[in-house]
This record gives structure tokens, sequence and C-alpha cells, in this order.
């Protein structure tokens, strides 16, 4: 049998045409060490930072430390299957959040994972977690307020949406409560909420959750948690997370109020994850771009022109001081970046005072653009005057001659400050708010018992609903007062007094 000549260009042409064409390079890369959830990988040829990186098994890290020798990756889930030479591929992927409308009402971890028993959910879209924030273009400013439902904050350190306001203030002053309080008052205003719980116990976690449940808050509420078991890069990646949630209903031109609790803690876990990947430490020896943490979070929240939609993402950050030192390196880094700051204060809440809002080193730097009118006449003055009592009752401790005018400023100063007192968990109407400090600023409460002034509140509040509910509703429609409404609230109030004498100072007090 004769031979078969077979050229060498056929042979080629033969070996090419059994070539996959279709098949694509793939990044792996080999483990070098792995301990503390920090892996150090060789390879990954073009990994960015921010990608999310398979450690197979399911298992995933987050690539931040781009070297030009090795990649460190940070585990997001546990990856106990890692040795040293194992490989690890590219996803292609930024780390991002499935997001869907169903998602309110829910508890999720950074990574989108469901903690409840709501079973899983069916991402409608993944939203990156980090993202640059809106340009000046395209927001527009804060003109619209956002009620808390608290007397002494919607009056003198009023809120707008689109804001970044501080609630800072030691352990145990009542900052998860003044959000929480926030939350629930935001029941009937077209608003969705994003609570992110940083480094909680699962406890504290299950009584937020009870709580937001207990008052039908979870109706419009989402919660990110990464509790103190999750690990470091969880409880790092969290406000991220909460932000992107955020981010997702401002799209549909929503309003969303987001609150970090609390970024103190945020701070420390990725003080940690920057050490354990060598990045260099910087004033008081947390990593030089803590700041920049921040900044890009926070700047994120805005309030967006009608040509963008309209949205609004409102923050409140919350910071722990330590024994209510305001001037260390986390409190003034966040104080730089948000407009405005709530410092609650120890002394005043041993005293009873709840919330205990120190009126002197609070301020919101734009909400007064974004009060409603009717709260701004009536309550003008009153942090000026609460202010200057407070420095005055510190003086009168030590003085026992003191002039009528003193006194009298004085025993006022004592009704207001006992009026703004408030259960966190009893928000209050605008046209309630407005009714009950128009009382207080205007001399009415002069002549009720200084110990009877809550009882006078809450009496008042009933009466007036019950017998002034036009006028309420008024109130409510108009948003502002003019003398008409004044002279109203005016005969509501001086017929409730002469209807309760028991509330008032007996006369031979008033003639001592």
């Amino acid at each position: 049998m004769p031979k078969k000549d077979v050229s060498l260009a056929k042979l080629i042409d033969h070996l090419v045409s059994d070539i996959d064409l279709t098949t694509t390079a793939e990044s792996v890369g080999a483990v070098i060490s792995f301990g503390d959830g920090v892996i150090t990988v060789k390879g990954l040829d073009g990994v960015q930072s921010g990608e999310l990186v398979d450690l197979g098994q399911d298992a995933y890290g987050l690539a931040l430390n781009l070297k030009k020798e090795s990649v460190g990756i940070v585990a997001l889930t546990p990856a106990e299957h890692l040795t040293a030479g194992s490989t690890v591929r590219r996803t292609g992927r930024i780390l991002s959040i499935g997001v869907e409308d169903a998602i309110v009402g829910r508890t999720v971890s950074p990574l989108g994972k469901t903690l409840d028993k709501g079973g899983t959910l069916k991402p409608k879209k993944y939203m990156p977690l980090e993202r640059v924030a809106p340009g000046v273009m395209t927001r527009q400013s804060v003109s619209v307020p956002l009620q808390t439902g608290v007397k002494a904050i919607d009056a003198m350190i009023p809120i707008g949406r689109g804001q970044r306001e501080l609630i800072i203030g030691d352990r145990f002053t009542g900052k998860t409560s003044i959000a929480l309080g926030t939350i629930i008052n935001q029941a009937d205003q077209d608003i969705i909420c994003v609570y992110v719980s940083i480094g909680q116990k699962r406890a504290g976690l299950a009584q937020t959750i009870n709580i937001l449940q207990k008052h039908q808050a979870m109706d419009y509420t989402v919660v990110v948690a990464a509790t103190a078991s999750d690990t470091a890069a969880q409880q790092f990646l969290a406000p991220y997370a909460g932000s992107a949630i955020a981010e997702y209903f401002l799209e549909q031109g929503k309003d969303v109020l987001i609150i970090y609790d609390d970024l103190s803690k945020h701070a420390q876990a990725y003080r940690e994850i920057s050490l354990l990947l060598r990045r260099p430490p910087g004033r008081e020896a947390y990593p030089g771009d803590v700041f920049y943490l921040h900044s890009r979070l926070l700047e994120r929240a805005c309030r967006l022109n009608e040509a963008n939609g309209g949205g609004s993402i409102t923050a409140l950050p919350i910071i722990e001081t330590k024994a209510g030192d305001v001037s260390a390196y986390i409190p003034t880094n966040v104080i730089s970046i948000t407009d405005g700051q709530i410092y609650l204060e120890t002394d005043l809440f041993n005293a009873g005072m709840r919330p205990a809002i120190n009126v002197g080193l609070s301020v919101s730097r734009v909400g007064s653009a974004a009060q409603v009118k009717a709260i701004k006449q009536v309550a003008g003055s009153m942090k000026l005057d609460l202010a200057q009592f407070r420095e005055l009752e510190a003086f009168a401790q030590f003085s026992s001659d003191l002039d009528e005018h003193t006194k009298t400023q004085l025993e006022r100063g004592m009704r207001i400050s006992n009026i703004l007192k408030q259960g966190w968990d009893e928000p209050l109407k605008m046209n309630e708010e407005v009714a009950i400090i128009f009382a207080a600023v205007k001399g009415y409460l002069d002549q009720v018992a200084i110990d009877k002034v809550p009882q006078w509140e809450k009496l008042y509040l009933a009466y007036i609903e019950k017998t002034h509910r036009s006028l309420l509703s008024q109130i409510a429609k108009e948003q502002k007062l003019n003398d008409a409404l004044e002279l109203k609230l005016k005969e509501a109030i001086e017929a409730f007094n002469d209807i309760h004498p028991e509330l008032m100072i007996a006369k031979e007090t008033k003639d001592n």
C-alpha cells in the first residue's frame, strides 16, 4: 500500500481545526499565606481593587491591596479549606449587592444574604458598594424638612432631606434611641429607611428589630446587619452596602433615610483590616486614610434635582465618644464631613433629661432652610434662650440672692426644659409640636407648677385633639402661623388652664 503523502501545511490545518477558539484565558493566583482573615496571593494578573475573588467552595474574598508581586485579599466568608498553594480565581465583578423592591422589611448581610426567615431575594439589580457621589450639578439645595418627631430636634436642630446630621455622644446617652424614634416617625412620610447595624451584639440587634416590628416600622425599613460575631471585613462593608440599597431607591426618585450605627466601630474594623494588610498607620495609630473612608461614604447623601429624579438620601451617622471627648480623631473627622451634629451629654442624661441634647454644642448647618415655617415662628429664639438658661443655671448655684428678672428667666428655662423632655418612642406630629412649643415660649406655662409640666403637656395634647381638631388640621395644612391661628391657640391654652387649676401654682406660693 503506497504511503499517503501528508504535507506539513495540511497537518497544521488539521491540528488548528481541533482547537476550541471559544476558550478564554482565566486569571488565577496561588495562595502564599493565609491568616487572620487576610490572604496573600501571587498571580491574579489584572485584578481590580474592590473585585470579588472566588476562593473556592462557595467562599469569596475582596481584593484590597494591589502590589507588584502579590495581591492582598480579605476573606468575606469562612475559608478554612485554603492552604499555601491553593488556587483562587478572578470573578471580574466589582463587589455589589443584589437589590429588589421586596428588600424592604427584610434583614440582610452586607453581601445581600437574607438573615431573617422570609426566604431568599431575587435581585432585580446589582448595586456597587463603592460608588462616586453625585456631582454638584445633579443636586439641589436642601429645602424639604425631615421631621424626627422629637420636639428638641425639630425646633432647634432641624434636619432637611438630603442632609448629613451626626449624632454624637458617650455610651448609653440615647444615640440609637433618637435614630429609632426618627425611623418610627416616618410612618406616613413616604420615606424608605435603611438601618445599618455595625459591630453590635446579636441580642441588641434582635431587640432593635423587635422594636421596629412593634411600631410597624419594618414595613418601610431595611436592616443591614454586620454583628460583633461577624468578620471585620463584613463590618467594614456594612455601611457601603446600606448606601448601595439607599441608592437603588434614590434612582426611583424616592426619599431615603439611612442610619449608620455606628461609624466608630466601622473605623475600628477598617483599622484592623488595614493593619493586617500592612498598610501604614497614620495619626493616633489609625490608618491615614480613615477620613477618606467616611467622607466617600457620607458624600453619597444628597438631594437630587428634578432632572435627575428628585430623590434624596438623608444620612444620620452615629459616633461614640470617650468621656465626652469630641476633639478625638474619629469624632473630629466625621464632624468636619457632616452638616451639623446632635451632641448628647452624659450629665444631662444622668440628670433625667431625655433626649440629653446639649443645645450649645449641637448645630444644624442647613436644616433651618428646610424647617417648617410654623415651627420656625414659635421656636426662633428658643435655642439661644435655652443655652443661656443652662449657663445661668450653673451660675445661680453659687448665689442665693437673685433679682426678679433672673428668677423669671430661670423658671421659664426650667419649664422649657421640661416641655422638651420626651420618650424616644413617642414622636409628635408637626402641628402638635407647634401647639406645645407655642405655649412654652409665649409664657403660657409660667403659671403651671414646674413638676406638673409633663402632666400638663399630656392632658393638653388630649384636650386640643378632642376640642380643637380643626385648629390642628389648619396648622398642618398652612404650615405657618398667622394672627388668627395664634389667637385661636392662645384661647385654647387659656381655656385649658382654666379647667385644670390643679396643675397651676398655688396662689399662696405666687403671692410669696
